[in-house]
């Protein structure tokens, strides 16, 4: 960065023609830029031949680190200093291959007027279109303008006529003609009853969204703008995860062991070890134990209706993972926690709804969700996944495309095949989770389920809303999609409804989709119906996605 340390403002490094500049985000975590930088390698190898081939030369803008033994951008404060050396008015591509931290380059992409094309690899064992669906929902929220590109291989027809078409106009686009704004559908009478009724009551009597620290890993996309959230009816608690760690040192290790036998009893498998560095261990399982009954104190408290646990940073250096805590808190049949004075079962015999890694704009989806559903009579567990990775079916099974959608370390075992009976608790990745702390896994069983996702764009709030399937795959499949991935965290064979691979990744604002079972496909449709009206009451302007289970249109 020397060299350049006495340019004045607007004097900046200047491309020539057919040159693209390159950056690549990454985590804050050092261990997995370390982890995941071959990853990374490969795919910009692959990536950089593509642009050569078009007639183009790569320029990386900032180079590997030796002595970190990566080279992506780890800090928002490197993030400035690595756009000091952009050229603002040239192509940049952001390339992603791993999981990355949005806020590192996001204050440089602000200011940036050249083209931006953020790209991913097609791969599942290091998220980087995970890491890109966050960026891109990151930079619609902030108002940049982008294009964006992913690929298996980054040799395929439909990869290099977009790549193509950015590299001559600035631009590529992608067809996203299943979707289809509320107002053009045409929604049953008693649906749009309920769901104005149900915003009528949210904004007359208000709701709490508690929130333990804001901002997790860099998801700028996942924080909404209080005016934006208090015209739906619901307010920010703002609390802490220091807090939390006081309260689950007040609780007693007798209340703690009593939550895990509860578990235990109903089924669930802890599969524990006697390192603590690379196993799960007892003491993990009691710290999670009393956090779980710290939250719910503290979410009573405060009157809170849904809550959401940062746990990344800070916290993961003092407790194990907080995921065995948020994936029972959205579970109707959990283990009882009593109030400070004995009195009260907390939240008793339904889920206090928990937006994981405090992404809020699943936090008011949760809430709007486990609302209409229960006025519906329908389950009301609902949780965010990852969008996380797709693949053509190996096992015969089916001829449909099949997502993978997986949390990243608990879902509510309600989703699960067998309930509790069918969860198990690993230790959470020592990569990410220096502290441990045991995973809720399961295999989501079949159903129909509404998908939905919350978004900020054009200072406003979007709900894009749809329907798809949970399929049953033979284990081997199962297990084979679990290692090209996490095999650690809960897994959902999703099967949208008229949403292709590709429509789903030009259109999707977020890393995080929000999926809730239903009865049968026509309660799932009511359920459609009545959230979109209920979201569309309060303001938020809802897109209608895909089609009917019978493959029908809206």
């Amino acid at each position: 960065m020397a060299k350049n340390a006495n340019l004045s403002v607007g004097d900046f490094p200047k491309l020539k023609k057919h040159q693209v500049q390159l950056i690549a985000s990454g985590d804050l975590r050092l261990s997995a830029n370390q982890v995941c930088w071959p990853a990374q390698k490969e795919m910009e190898d692959a990536l950089c031949a593509a642009i050569k081939a078009e007639g183009c030369e790569v320029v990386r803008a900032h180079a590997y680190n030796a002595e970190a033994r990566h080279g992506f951008i780890d800090s928002q404060r490197k993030g400035m200093e690595v756009f000091k050396q952009v050229d603002p008015t040239a192509p940049l591509i952001v390339a992603e291959a791993v999981w990355q931290y949005s806020h590192h380059v996001l204050a440089g992409l602000t200011t940036h007027r050249g083209p931006v094309l953020t790209v991913a690899n097609w791969s599942g064992t290091w998220p980087g279109l995970v890491g890109m669906l966050n960026l891109n929902g990151s930079l619609a929220k902030q108002g940049v303008k982008f294009s964006t590109l992913w690929s298996e291989d980054f040799k395929d027809d439909y990869f290099k006529a977009k790549l193509r078409q950015w590299l001559t106009t600035g631009k590529c686009s992608h067809k996203t003609d299943h979707v289809q704004p509320l107002a053009k559908v045409k929604v049953p009478g008693h649906a749009r009853k309920l769901g104005e009724a149900l915003a009528t009551q949210l904004r007359r009597d208000k709701a709490i969204m508690g929130i333990f620290d804001e901002g997790c890993m860099g998801m700028f996309n996942a924080i909404i703008p209080d005016d934006l959230l208090h015209a739906t009816g619901v307010f920010k608690e703002r609390l802490s995860q220091s807090a939390l760690y006081f309260e689950s040192t007040r609780v007693t290790d007798e209340e703690a062991r009593a939550i895990r036998a509860w578990m235990e009893a109903r089924g669930m498998k802890f599969h524990t070890g006697p390192n603590d560095v690379t196993d799960l261990t007892d003491q993990q399982i009691l710290w999670q134990c009393t956090m779980y009954i710290a939250a719910l104190r503290i979410a009573d408290d405060f009157g809170c209706d849904c809550v959401g646990i940062q746990y990344q940073q800070g916290l993961k250096d003092m407790m194990p993972a907080s995921d065995l805590v948020e994936g029972t808190l959205n579970n109707g049949e959990r283990p009882p926690v009593k109030s400070r004075d004995g009195k009260r079962v907390l939240y008793d015999g339904k889920p206090l709804t928990h937006f994981n890694e405090v992404d809020e704009c699943a936090g008011l989806d949760g809430l709007l969700t486990q609302r209409v559903h229960e006025a519906l009579g329908q389950p009301p567990e609902n949780t965010l996944h990852d969008l996380r990775w797709g693949d053509w079916d190996q096992s015969g099974t089916t001829k449909d495309y099949v997502w993978v959608f997986e949390i990243s370390g608990s879902a509510p075992p309600a989703h699960f095949i067998d309930g509790w009976a069918g969860a198990e608790g690993f230790r959470q990745p020592p990569m990410y989770f220096p502290k441990g702390g045991s995973t809720l896994r399961g295999i989501s069983k079949p159903g129909e389920i509404v998908w939905s996702r919350i978004y900020v764009a054009g200072g406003a709030l979007h709900m894009d809303i749809g329907r798809a399937k949970v399929i049953t795959l033979p284990r081997a499949e199962t297990e084979r999609r679990w290692k090209a991935t996490t095999w650690q965290w809960p897994i959902m064979h999703g099967v949208t409804y008229g949403v292709t691979r590709d429509q789903m990744m030009a259109k999707h604002k977020a890393n995080h989709i929000q999926c809730v079972y239903a009865k049968d496909a026509k309660a799932a449709d009511q359920c459609l119906f009545t959230k979109a009206t209920l979201a569309n009451a309060l303001g938020i302007k809802v897109n209608v996605c895909g089609t009917k289970a019978d493959g029908k249109k809206w």
